[in-house]
């Protein structure tokens, strides 16, 4: 974010080894998954794409700027992840002060090509650091939200599209080439931009971009249809109990190129060098008449350099975004009727029925140890906090020594008393992993149990490898309204040579 100078470029783009293979869409009737709900964002996911952008910084002199190799390689990761999503990608090259930029722009298949929503955040760092909080944290935010799109197959009414810029910090170069070169008439599809930088500062605000200069900050509203934008990350924010501020289109990130082309824009802002104050510091937490982010531009801007809260906000209010804006769903998020993040033991009780066959690995709650074999299987970092539902959650002496054996094992939620109106959605998070011996026969499966008992969700296994990577699921399970009900998680091993892990995380109940 911001400005500085630099260097020569790399050469051609390598392919970049995903992080892990996209999830499967879920299947199960008759449950129905509701693709226009807003799923959960893991921060985990996010902060492993932070983890990999500091990796790159530190293999490569320290910073990822324009020009220099680190740059090209961040665009090879993220470009590595969304080509094994399914998306359709192009690297956009462009000269600025002696050296190659480039830009990565990322489509999504389906929607109307006339009525594009475009998000996007720049890529790059100043040569001082490695640039995690600006911009790995908005960079690693919408890319999490893509594959979400992703793993979910989300349907779309409008086009979506997403893009990493090059050379921000040398004034917007990268954002600024690309819609200049797009012609008039292309320019005309994108009907709005939303922009991510600095979405994690360690001091952190909340901030939305002021559309209709509503909160009187700055220079004035941006281009109609930018507050439409605005009361939209506003009411992502509103549900979940968290105050925000408007901050001015000031020209400093890379909607600067989008507003000046009548594109609307939005998007959210953590903070930058400017300071607290104690007003803020009562609203938000943090610390007043210190800077929002210390390090910004400076070599400490690492990935201890993160609000994980911040950061985990704001991804989710880009999900809520993305689902609300290219679904054409104007359905806010809803009062929580019923959740559990399973920090504390809540009363979920294993092999309710006494019917399990499961040898080893049956679900716990548990604080989970990681385990691999040439894929992530068992993961050791849940979705929030430190515990989670868990096929054994163990390590053991090998990657099979507390995976699923010998059949079905089960865990069951206390009662649930649902409200007898409303549109109810079930949410969690969930994985499932297994090795290239599994088959068919094996799954994980979720079930609604009241006075009749719904398979809402199943994730079938297959004979290949499939490394474990937490994905969202929302349920419609409207039809147990007024009702008193469980929730049953199964996980299966067939009874063959399987290797199986499963886990699921952040279970709630939603009333819209």
């Amino acid at each position: 974010m911001k400005t500085s100078r630099l260097l020569t470029a790399a050469a051609a783009l390598v392919a970049a080894v995903p992080l892990a293979a996209a999830a499967s869409p879920a299947s199960g009737a008759p449950g129905k998954i509701l693709l226009a709900a807003a799923p959960n964002i893991s921060v985990t996911n996010v902060k492993a794409h932070l983890s990999q952008l500091q990796s790159i910084a530190t293999a490569n002199g320290g910073n990822r700027a324009h020009g220099r190799p680190g740059y090209l390689a961040s665009v090879n990761y993220v470009k590595g992840q969304l080509d094994a999503a399914g998306y359709t990608t192009v690297v956009q090259s462009f000269t600025y002060n002696g050296a190659t930029g480039y830009n990565l722009i990322a489509d999504w298949p389906g929607g109307d090509p006339n009525d594009v929503l475009m998000l996007g955040s720049h890529l790059d760092s100043v040569t001082a650091g490695p640039g995690i909080n600006d911009n790995g944290s908005g960079s690693s935010a919408i890319l999490e939200v893509a594959l979400e799109v992703a793993r979910q197959q989300l349907t779309t009414t409008k086009h979506l599209r997403f893009g990493w810029w090059g050379a921000e910090e040398l004034g917007l170069r990268g954002s600024a080439y690309y819609v200049n070169n797009l012609g008039a008439t292309e320019r005309s599809k994108i009907k709005a931009y939303l922009n991510f930088d600095m979405v994690g500062s360690p001091n952190p605000g909340y901030f939305i971009y002021d559309g209709d200069n509503s909160d009187g900050v700055g220079s004035g509203p941006g281009p109609a249809g930018s507050a439409a934008l605005e009361r939209v990350l506003q009411d992502y924010f509103v549900s979940i109990g968290v105050p925000t501020e408007g901050t001015d289109f000031d020209g400093r990130s890379d909607y600067g190129p989008f507003i000046n082309a009548g594109i609307p824009a939005g998007g959210t802002f953590t903070g930058a060098e400017g300071r607290k104050t104690a007003a803020q510091a009562s609203k938000w937490g943090g610390a007043s008449g210190t800077a929002f982010d210390r390090c910004y531009h400076s070599s400490c801007d690492t990935t201890a350099n993160i609000d994980d809260t911040a950061l985990d906000r704001n991804a989710d209010a880009i999900a809520y975004a993305v689902w609300t804006l290219a679904t054409g769903t104007t359905t806010p998020p809803g009062t929580t009727v019923w959740s559990d993040t399973f920090e504390t033991a809540t009363g979920w009780t294993a092999n309710p029925s006494g019917t399990d066959t499961a040898t080893s690995g049956t679900f716990e709650r548990g604080d989970p140890a990681a385990t691999s074999s040439g894929v992530a299987l068992q993961l050791g970092t849940t979705v929030s906090g430190s515990y989670d539902l868990v096929t054994g959650a163990a390590a053991g002496s090998s990657a099979g020594a507390n995976d699923v054996d010998g059949g079905l094992t089960s865990i069951r939620s206390p009662a649930i008393t649902l409200p007898s109106a409303g549109t109810l959605t079930l949410r969690f998070s969930w994985y499932l992993a297994h090795l290239n011996n599994a088959t068919s026969a094996d799954f994980l499966r979720v079930r609604v149990v009241g006075a009749t008992t719904t398979t809402v969700f199943t994730q079938a296994a297959a004979a290949s490898d499939r490394a474990g990577a937490w994905a969202s699921a929302s349920v419609d399970i409207s039809s147990y309204a007024g009702q008193s009900v469980r929730i049953l998680v199964e996980a299966n091993d067939s009874g063959t040579a399987s290797l199986v892990e499963a886990g699921v995380d952040d279970v709630s109940i939603v009333r819209s």
